[in-house]
């Protein structure tokens, strides 16, 4: 939206006016669970002009318990360089994931999914990702090098693995490689041939030419979860699967991450200024109110902290996020005390889950936003 307004400032306007000022949460000190909820493309000033004008109920709710304050993104202001960062706590130059087109996996142990379950325990803590989208976030493919006979279209074929994401898309390879979510066998819907792979290249080797695939940065990191699920779109969908997870594991501890994706896609359709971006954002908000609800009515909301953040805006009124570094992170966390970037949203979480992140190696490139 056009107007540039100071997050910080609207927030607390919009929370004073509704008379919740009152309502700030207690400390947690040691919050049991945390759920990470993605907004995907949502632009910061136009999340403020929905706050000022009362569509966002559940993220005012979020920040008059705890506080709402503006992340910037430095690097690449698109789904694989932002989710990638916000998953691990590294820029670019440690996780090779630069871009949507410039990528490969993650390194084996540096997300937040892999850290979290090495540090409490693979059977004593559950992670869980659900997302929206069935590509740039969430994809699982490895590596692969696909010959190019004479004669052929410079075009790999795609794999079965590949093909068989889709829009229901579910992957099922849980701890160790075991079946994560045996009641839910669906398999997932095909998707729609590329002719080229964003970041492939070819190669000439022993008098053959190959086509060089990239692994997708989730690789990875979605073998230490219990359930990760993408291609699933609708914010309904998305929010349904993310409560019936709730349900099955609300004795936690657990970490769950629940990506929204139809703010991004209506963004690219109708551009940000348009209602259907508009309206998605407050999609968004309804179904993260609907997770807040569902924590509540199974009696863990008080033990959990949520975090609602996003991995780029969009650019003023246009159809792209080439250059869209404002977005924000709202939580019922009162600890949170600091504006901050996007790399520092794995190492708040860290933070409150009690894990000491000045020893990782190697060391987080963010920081804690709670101290």
């Amino acid at each position: 939206m056009r107007r540039q307004t100071c997050l910080c400032l609207i927030v607390l306007l919009v929370c004073s006016a509704a008379g919740v000022a009152q309502d700030k949460r207690p400390i947690v000190e040691k919050p049991r669970n945390i759920i990470l909820i993605g907004w995907d493309g949502a632009q910061r000033n136009h999340v403020n002009e929905c706050l000022q004008r009362g569509e966002l109920p559940a993220l005012k709710r979020l920040a008059a318990e705890g506080t709402m304050v503006e992340i910037d993104i430095k690097g690449t202001t698109d789904t694989k360089a932002g989710w990638s960062q916000i998953l691990t706590g590294y820029n670019p130059q440690v996780t090779g994931v630069y871009s949507n087109s410039r990528y490969q996996p993650v390194p084996k142990g540096y997300s937040i999914f892999e850290r979290l379950e090495e540090h409490f325990g693979p059977d004593k803590f559950v992670t869980v990702a659900v997302i929206g989208k069935k590509g740039h976030c969430g994809e699982i493919d490895g590596p692969k090098k696909v010959e190019i006979k004479p004669g052929q279209a410079d075009a790999p074929k795609r794999g079965k693995k590949a093909a068989a994401a889709g829009e229901e898309g579910k992957k099922k390879a849980g701890k160790g490689g075991a079946a994560r979510d045996k009641q839910d066998d669906q398999e997932n819907a095909p998707k729609k041939p590329r002719k080229a792979e964003p970041g492939s290249r070819i190669v000439q080797e022993g008098g053959k030419t190959y086509r060089v695939i990239p692994g997708k940065p989730y690789y990875n990191m979605h073998s230490a979860c219990d359930l990760w699920q993408f291609g699933l779109m609708k914010d309904q969908v998305v929010g349904t699967r993310a409560m019936e997870m709730l349900e099955k594991h609300k004795d936690g501890p657990f970490f769950f991450f629940v990506h929204f994706a139809e703010v991004d896609h209506s963004g690219h359709r109708g551009g940000e200024n348009s209602k259907p971006y508009n309206d998605a954002l407050i999609s968004n908000d309804l179904w993260t109110g609907k997770i807040l609800d569902k924590l509540k009515e199974l009696g863990i909301y008080d033990k959990t902290l949520v975090y609602v953040t996003a991995d780029h805006g969009f650019d003023e009124g246009a159809k792209h996020h080439k250059n869209a570094p404002y977005v924000f992170l709202a939580t019922n966390d009162a600890k949170v005390k600091s504006a901050g970037l996007r790399v520092d949203v794995a190492p708040t979480i860290y933070d409150r889950f009690g894990l000491d992140g000045s020893k990782f190696n190697p060391p987080l490139d963010g920081k804690s936003l709670a101290r």
